[in-house]
């Protein structure tokens, strides 16, 4: 395991507060997803429609679509990137870029909660298993390239058309997901992902 940051974390107490407002729809965010989780689960993804969504969610389709455009993103709305941005940006400007993701992946899963955890799993899960969902794949994969871009040229400086950027974004989701595909949300794998290309990949 890394030595902790040398950097203190922001004291979420100092944080703002979610308005009322605010709570109240990520409320009902969390009950889509869940309720939309568990019909997956009983009768399955594809046989599962927007409309038996709402209504195991007490809602309307109309406020469905006001969350997620689409029952696909219901699965494939990925809420640990906000955390594990702000955990990399965080981290200390002398350590370089793999160890900074693999100390942000690190803070990132001991902050989620049992259930948030479990939820990523079976998450991650659903999308390597149902082939409606394999198929966009390739769109989370440069979604993600692109955000491991951005975070990268930021922290070094570099234009994000930097060649060593991209393909340094591009091996780390790359090995990622190749590996989410046989060991679902696994926090040692992804860890040994970050190290073995930390090492040069050495075969």
């Amino acid at each position: 395991m890394p030595a902790e940051p040398t950097t203190t974390s922001p004291d979420p107490q100092l944080r703002p507060k979610p308005s009322l407002r605010e709570r109240k729809k990520e409320r009902t965010r969390r009950t889509i997803r869940t309720e939309a989780f568990r019909l997956f689960r009983e009768q399955g993804y594809t046989e599962t429609t927007v409309e038996h969504i709402a209504e195991a969610a007490d809602i309307s389709p109309s406020t469905f679509f006001r969350y997620f455009p689409s029952k696909e993103q219901v699965v494939l709305a990925d809420d640990l990137d906000p955390v594990l941005i702000e955990a990399f940006e965080r981290q200390p400007a002398d350590r370089s870029l793999l160890a900074a993701f693999r100390q942000a992946t690190i803070e990132s899963f001991e902050g989620m909660s049992a259930e948030d955890y479990a939820f990523e799993r079976e998450r991650t899960d659903l999308v390597f298993s149902v082939p409606e969902l394999r198929g966009v794949i390739a769109r989370e994969f440069d979604r993600n390239i692109e955000m491991m871009v951005e975070l990268s040229a930021a922290r070094t400086g570099r234009d994000t058309d930097d060649f060593e950027i991209r393909a340094l974004a591009g091996a780390l989701t790359g090995a990622m997901l190749a590996q989410m595909g046989r060991h679902s949300f696994d926090l040692e794998k992804i860890l040994r992902v970050i190290d073995f290309l930390e090492a040069g990949m050495p075969i």
